[in-house]
């Protein structure tokens, strides 16, 4: 059994909000997606991808990885194809962490630097690869950390829905143990709460049992720390 909340706030900066997720139990399907493009192109994108892979995967006959993949290659064509088609939505993309509940884990697919994290009797971790010029290039290369923070290409994405096709789609799969609890979230929440305090907060969110209030303290720590971007946190927690 899987638990799930969902929040998601337009930061401090920003006027509108470009990020979408949605959640949805009886499939088993969590999706956080960061649009960016012009006027509300951002938005547009990031819509049509979480509402493309509810689509695709409530359709499906089955629940496995391969439905998952095909339903993030689904979501980059109509991306793609809606940009084709409107002028005005030209240029516009969107990242995308998608979660699937198979068996007794989940099947989790990235594409770009929405991230997905693992919280359970093991520790914590980041379980996806940011697809990033930072994380397959600057690292690559050697420079540290510091540089890394500092550096002109440091918001690059290397790859994102309705950029191209074909699409590289990182695919992980993740069992869960009774306790266990996933954060997926955009960059406007990891990309300014360090790794340790989302930790601490969902430690806190862990022990005391509400989803929503755990969700509501990730939001409140990015605003805290500036909120220069939007902010969507997804929790799914196994309870049995």
């Amino acid at each position: 059994m899987l638990e799930a909340f969902a929040l998601s706030d337009t930061g401090c900066v920003r006027t509108n909000n470009e990020d979408s997720c949605r959640i949805e139990p009886d499939l088993g399907l969590y999706v956080v997606a960061d649009g960016m493009g012009g006027a509300k192109a951002g938005e547009r994108a990031s819509q049509i991808a979480v509402d493309t892979m509810a689509e695709m995967v409530l359709l499906a006959q089955s629940r496995d990885s391969q439905v998952l993949l095909l339903a993030v290659e689904e979501a980059n064509r109509r991306v793609l194809e809606a940009a084709q088609n409107d002028s005005t939505l030209e240029g516009m993309g969107t990242t995308l962490v998608a979660a699937l509940e198979v068996g007794d884990g989940l099947d989790i697919a990235s594409v770009g630097d929405s991230r997905a994290y693992l919280l359970d009797d093991a520790g914590f971790r980041l379980i996806t690869d940011d697809q990033t010029w930072v994380n397959e290039v600057g690292r690559p290369l050697g420079l540290d950390e510091e540089s890394l923070r500092n550096h002109p290409m440091r918001h690059v994405l290397t790859m994102a829905i309705g950029a191209s096709a074909p699409l590289t789609v990182n695919c992980y799969s993740v069992p869960l143990t009774p306790g266990a609890l996933v954060l997926m979230s955009s960059d406007g929440l990891h990309g300014v709460v360090e790794a340790p305090h989302l930790e601490q907060i969902l430690r806190s969110g862990r022990s005391d049992g509400s989803l929503e209030e755990c969700c509501r303290r990730l939001i409140a720590a990015a605003r805290e720390a500036g909120g220069p971007d939007n902010i969507t946190t997804v929790l799914v927690r196994k309870t049995a």
